[in-house]
């Protein structure tokens, strides 16, 4: 890779690691569930109206959608709401590269080499010990409902891995935004069932006085600097090198989100978690890193 592109990859890492940032502002002006289908509402309206519909089979654009858009964001914003702290979210998210070289052998009979098999052993250790740790605070339900969120994301990255293989030149970022079509309906009908039918409308109106700013701008950051704009240069990327340079930069979204939370909301991670933290990385770089002869599964790459 260039300099210069080396440069833009880092800073797709940093939008995406300020993403937790934005999720943990929002979750202080909107319902977890509202705000999970809101964010994806406003993609979904230009998307139709602006953007063809890519040519893939639509049940893969409706798994992407469910899996990837519902799914994830659904149980990353629940965990959240319900006390996972924001740096930990970034990090715990990164299980989505081991689920998703599982569910690729298992269900797509997809070959994973020893090493990944290893790295996924090692990325597993890390989490389970961060779950012990927060199960002795009481706090194993956050971290629970986040590696739901990231089983969720691998779930989606199968579908649009098979989306892009059945589908005719395929427009990675087309079908990123035409993904966001599907959410909307099932996350804000489970919101109006679960939070009331006008609690999140209510926020929504609130947001555009001085008070509500922060929530506007939040939902601003999720929907287009996140998604459009971040995605947009990672897809870029994605076209000009091989995934297997590209995708290990993504483990910076930790980095960036553990940091910020640090220096912007307070959070303080033990030392066993951050050293927990470690291992969970070094174990998804070594499940994701392509072999010598670029055998194995394509590392998924962060879309947050």
């Amino acid at each position: 890779m260039t300099v210069r592109d080396r440069g833009l990859a880092v800073v797709v890492a940093v939008l995406w690691g300020a993403n937790f940032i934005a999720i943990h502002v929002g979750l202080e002006h909107f319902p977890p569930v509202f705000l999970a289908g809101l964010r994806m509402l406003v993609l979904a309206v230009p998307a139709v109206l602006l953007i063809p519909r890519p040519a893939v089979p639509l049940r893969w654009l409706i798994g992407y959608g469910l899996g990837f858009g519902t799914l994830q964001f659904l149980f990353l914003f629940l965990g959240m709401y319900a006390g996972m702290p924001a740096g930990l979210a970034s990090l715990v998210l990164q299980a989505s590269g081991p689920f998703t070289l599982v569910l690729g052998a298992v269900l797509l009979r997809e070959r994973v080499r020893r090493r990944q098999w290893i790295g996924i052993g090692v990325a597993v250790a890390g989490l389970a010990t961060i779950a012990l740790l927060r199960a002795q605070t009481a706090a194993l339900l956050p971290v629970a409902l986040t590696l739901l969120g990231a089983l969720g994301w691998a779930a989606g990255n199968l579908c649009n891995r098979l989306a892009q293989r059945d589908g005719e030149a395929v427009d990675p970022l087309h079908l990123t935004l035409w993904m966001t079509v599907v959410p909307p309906i099932p996350l804000l009908a489970a919101s109006a069932v679960v939070e009331g039918p006008a609690t999140g409308w209510l926020a929504t109106a609130e947001v555009f006085t001085r008070d509500g700013l922060p929530g506007l701008v939040a939902l601003l950051y999720l929907s287009v600097v996140a998604t459009v704009v971040g995605s947009g240069i990672w897809t870029v990327l994605m076209r000009r090198y091989p995934a297997g340079v590209v995708a290990p930069h993504s483990l910076l979204v930790p980095v960036v989100g553990m940091g910020l939370a640090v220096l912007l909301l307070g959070e303080r991670p033990s030392l066993p978690e951050l050293v927990a933290g470690v291992v969970v990385v070094v174990g998804v770089l070594a499940a994701s890193a392509p072999g010598r002869r670029g055998v194995g599964v394509e590392p998924p790459v962060a879309r947050v």
